[in-house]
């Protein structure tokens, strides 16, 4: 008799337990995650740093770029004068060697004519070598030299000394400027390696953050209540607080003076170079660059230089506001005059 138990089902890929262990596994995942409240847009891991700890980090990493930033500034100035007396030396040196070539000449013509009368005197010959001092220190040739050639030989001894000299301060001077170059350089990559950490920290932080941040307000926004009070020491001082505030809202560059961008001390000289007055690059030498006021005295145009090192300056424009290039990312703007810890006030 035949058997009539139906065949029995092959189970299809998918349908079997570890299939469905895995479907009820989901959904047991599925039903859990819909007990916990979901975690807001934008929130950060548990292991990253606030917002506020990452300003304190950014705000002290372009502390110590500015720090940096002055320096390399302070090296700039040094080398640009160094690089002019260079220049000088080098210049010197030139006017020194066509001054021993005219007076070469000059004794070459003159053997040239004993030569065409009958040949060269010994006296001529050896004045025409490259060190005549050795001959001068032979007392006993010297009567048989005219005082008209001894004068010549001793204007070439005369001329050939000071190109020496020259030559010895012009390489000295090189040397000088090739150390401050290497200075400048790793200083340079101080600066850049700081505000490049400074960036990484930014971009941690949310836009909404970074907008915060940023908040401060703008030249635009400030003028409306614009500074006011006592009236500038000087009408150059005047004219030192038009130009500063003329570059209201353009960007922060470090080692930058102007006109399109500033750091500190560069926006600083460029507004009293505009009112004619020259004043150091340096917010260290600033700070030295005329009278010491008190804060409470402080007048347009007076400098306000910030924190016991001197590393940032700002002017004071009046109604206790101080105009300054802040750091990188901040234009040129209004600040209160006691954003930062004031060092001393100096009137230019």
């Amino acid at each position: 008799m035949a058997s009539h138990r139906s065949p029995r089902r092959t189970p299809q890929p998918g349908q079997g337990w570890p299939a469905r262990v895995t479907v009820l596994s989901a959904a047991a995942a599925g039903a859990a995650a819909a007990l916990v409240p979901s975690a807001p847009a934008g929130a950060k891991p548990d292991d990253q740093p606030s917002a506020a700890a990452l300003n304190s980090r950014v705000d002290r990493l372009y502390e110590q770029a500015e720090v940096a930033t002055e320096k390399y500034n302070g090296v700039a100035e040094r080398a640009g004068k160094l690089r002019e007396q260079v220049s000088n030396a080098q210049d010197g040196v030139a006017r020194g060697q066509a001054k021993v070539n005219r007076l070469r000449d000059s004794l070459g013509s003159l053997a040239g004519a004993q030569y065409r009368s009958g040949g060269i005197d010994p006296t001529v010959a050896l004045m025409l070598t490259t060190d005549p001092d050795s001959f001068l220190d032979k007392a006993a040739t010297l009567d048989r030299i005219s005082s008209r050639q001894l004068l010549k030989l001793r204007r070439l001894q005369s001329a050939q000394r000071d190109l020496e000299q020259r030559r010895s301060e012009a390489s000295d001077k090189l040397e000088q400027l090739d150390g401050l170059q290497k200075t400048l350089q790793r200083q340079k990559k101080d600066v850049q390696q700081k505000l490049a950490a400074a960036r990484r920290l930014l971009d941690q932080l949310s836009p909404e953050e970074r907008a915060s941040r940023n908040s401060h307000r703008s030249g635009k926004e400030a003028a409306g209540a614009g500074p006011g009070g006592a009236e500038p020491s000087s009408e150059r001082a005047a004219a030192a607080v038009a130009a500063v505030k003329s570059a209201l809202g353009r960007p922060y560059a470090w080692g930058a003076a102007g006109p399109g961008s500033f750091d500190c001390s560069g926006l600083t000289q460029w507004a009293y170079k505009q009112a004619g007055i020259s004043i150091p690059r340096t917010s260290q030498a600033q700070r030295s660059a005329g009278r010491q006021v008190p804060l409470g005295q402080a007048r347009p145009g007076d400098l306000v230089i910030y924190r016991d090192d001197a590393s940032h300056v700002g002017m004071y424009v009046g109604g206790g506001q101080v105009v300054h290039a802040p750091h990188p990312g901040a234009p040129v703007r209004y600040d209160p005059v006691g954003m930062m810890p004031v060092s001393s006030v100096t009137r230019p």
